[in-house]
Parts: structure tokens; sequence; C-alpha cells
């Protein structure tokens, strides 16, 4: 391609799903099978020996990447620092960010293949062959769900996670869209837009801005964040969904390498029960739930000004016993009912919101300080101020 041209989303699609189904195939390492896993738990030494990342040693197998990435000259930041409200880690391994927006420069589309030759043990090979096929099969392009008046909203629910769905996981360690939790509404919701237009694999804190924009219509509807950090042989990792509640039951949205970490029908009486099914589904991939992170119901005005807030709550799940945790969660959906007859501040003018473009092309757009005066933390209040940690991706 030569220097300097633009590389369309639409063009790159087919290279991008079929790098995603390839990446997501099992991979077998170290006498084991990993199905559904990410090859990313493989990676090779200099001298050509592959390190499975799931077994004892997988802090060496880290540290090799790490040195990698270092050499390469890709910007690393530490689990605990911020960038914008940017995390870029992936279960303690960076993963890109598209921050030049769309279409996809040069630059960016060849660090992604560069990436996929360092995360897969035949990336070089899977990317020489993928890009050099010509004849690669065509890749559909799911549709938007449209809804007759009469359908449930259960049934609405369950059209909208089969698009998220079928828009397929990101495993090619590129995130598209670029996401900063501290834009206003109207400013993530722009970027919804992008997605359905481009229908390019997501990532977890993608589906939940997707999830958003497509439920803005059913005001029966309250969403809210629900993230998630875990611990699995001495890594942490994040995730996240959208808690949806509606008709007195609650259930989730969104996307993950696992099923049952993503989509929860609306039939969980409480948050507390909701919040166990996760629990369980993690423990049965060894994960220990360490903290979940809850936000407040989310406006339903797509050209809102406020900003998300993204954890109200902080909850200390392996601080708390069954009861405290219940009686958090308890507190936490009071809060939520108090806060929908709270009015939400105007929305911005037809000039303004003009004036505020996409913020995929300008990043300009207005931002506001959450307040952090009702913030609640269990257990126990932190010293100084709390780290936004954004790379809610899940490595299990």
């Amino acid at each position: 391609m030569p220097e300097g041209q633009r590389l369309t989303p639409r063009t790159a699609k087919v290279r991008v799903t079929t790098v995603c189904h390839c990446l997501s195939m099992p991979v077998s390492c170290c006498g084991a099978l990993h199905h559904g896993s990410s090859p990313r738990r493989i990676v090779h030494s200099q001298a050509g020996i592959r390190t499975c990342l799931s077994q004892p040693r997988a802090s060496v197998g880290l540290k090799m990447l790490r040195t990698a990435f270092s050499l390469e000259g890709v910007e690393e930041r530490d689990e605990e620092q911020e960038d914008d409200g940017e995390d870029q880690r992936d279960g303690g391994i960076p993963f890109i960010i598209n921050r030049g927006g769309l279409p996809v420069n040069e630059e960016t589309w060849e660090k992604m293949w560069q990436h996929v030759a360092r995360i897969h043990p035949d990336g070089e090979a899977l990317g020489r062959r993928i890009r050099g096929t010509s004849d690669l099969p065509k890749i559909p392009v799911p549709s938007v769900p449209t809804f007759p008046a009469s359908s449930s909203i259960p049934h609405r629910l369950e059209a909208i996670q089969r698009y998220i769905r079928d828009l397929q996981y990101n495993h090619t360690g590129t995130q598209f869209f670029e996401i900063k939790k501290s834009r206003p509404l109207t400013a993530l919701m722009d970027i919804a837009k992008e997605m359905t237009r481009e229908s390019l694999p997501i990532k977890c804190l993608e589906a939940v801005i997707l999830g958003i924009y497509l439920t803005n219509s059913m005001p029966s509807i309250e969403r809210f964040p629900l993230s998630f950090k875990t611990q699995f042989s001495g890594s942490h990792f994040r995730h996240i969904v959208l808690g949806v509640h509606s008709g007195g039951r609650f259930g989730a949205l969104g996307i993950s390498r696992r099923e049952d970490l993503m989509y929860k029908p609306l039939e969980y009486k409480t948050l507390s029960d909701l919040l166990q099914e996760f629990q369980a589904a993690y423990q049965g991939y060894w994960h220990t739930l360490c903290k979940v992170k809850i936000g407040h119901y989310v406006s339903h005005d797509p050209h809102s000004v406020e900003q998300i807030e993204w954890k109200h709550s902080i909850l200390d799940v392996d601080k708390l016993s069954k009861e405290e945790l219940r009686k958090e969660l308890e507190r936490h959906t009071r809060d939520m009912r108090l806060k929908i007859g709270k009015a939400a501040p105007p929305s911005p003018s037809r000039d303004r919101r003009k004036d505020m473009g996409s913020p995929l092309r300008n990043p300009g757009s207005p931002m506001r300080k959450n307040s952090h005066s009702d913030r609640r933390l269990s257990v126990e209040k932190r010293a100084g101020p709390a780290a936004d940690l954004n790379g809610y991706q899940i490595r299990v």
C-alpha cells in the first residue's frame, strides 16, 4: 500500500474478521489444548521456545513479551497509571488503541499485524497467509435490530445481544474505537453510531457503549455499567458489561470470550442475584472475583452532556461477607432508584452539537469532571485518588 494511503474499514473488515476467527481457535501448547482461549497465552522466547502463559512460569513469558514491546518502541504503561482514562493492558499484556480514527491509517494497520505476529504462535505465517489472499470469504454485515411496537422488552434485549455478538469479539489486540470514559454521553453515542456503520469486531467496553446506544429509545429499560476485577495465577483481569433493569428484573448485555460472561436474560430478581451469576461463571474458570464497580443509571437522552458515572459503588467482594455484599447491593439499588426522579441537565443546542463534531475525528469534545462527593467505597476509604482502570479485558 503506497505510503500515506488510508485503508478503509470496509476494505479491511474481511481481513480483520478472518484474523479474529483464527486467533479465537483452540491452540495447543505444553501438551494442553486451550479451547476458546486467546493464543496470547503463548509467547516465543528468543531461542524459539514457546511458553504457555497458563503454566506456573507465566511471569517469565509476560516479561519476555513486555521486553519485546519495549524493543519495538510500543509504549507500555504500568497497570496503575492513566492516560486520559485509558488503560492499555489486557491481562497484563499491552494492547494497541486506534487513536487515529477511521478509516484506519497505514501506521495503525501495520502495528496491528505486527501485534498479531507477537501474540500468536504462528502469527507471522498467519498474517502473510491472510494478507496475501485475495479470495477470502465474504464477511456478512449484521443489520442494526429494529423492533415492532408489539415486541416485548426481553425480545428486544435478545435481538440487541445477537447483534453485538454478530459483530464478533476483537481478538486482534488492536481496539478500533477509542473510548474515553470521561467524554460526555453525546460524544460516546457518536462513537456508537460509528460502530454500527463500520461493523468491525469490538471489545467489552465498546459493547457497553453500543448497548447504551441501542437501548436509548427504550425508556422502560434502565442501564448501568457493571465492571469486574478478578485474579488468576497472580495476575489481575478486568471486564465490563452493561447491566439492565426493567419490570423488576435485572439482566446484562455485553461481549466476552466466554459465553457466560456477557449476556444475562432479564430474569434476576435482585442485583445480588445477577452478581452471583457472574461470580459463579468466574469460578468455573478458576478466577477469584476481587472487586466490582457499579455505576448509576445512564440517561436515555443521546444528546446529553452528562458523563456516565462508571463507579458509584466500589465493592471489595473478597473482603465482604455474603450478607454484607447483599446489603451493599441493596443500598446501591435504592440509590439508582432515587436518581430516576432527578432532572438531567439540558442538552446542548443544535449549533453546539455541530461544533462538537465526531470524537473520532475531533478529540476536542467538551469534558466535565465527575463529582466524587457521593461515591462510596466498601470496607475502607482509599488514601488519595482512586485509579480509573479502563482496560476491561478478561483473559480466561
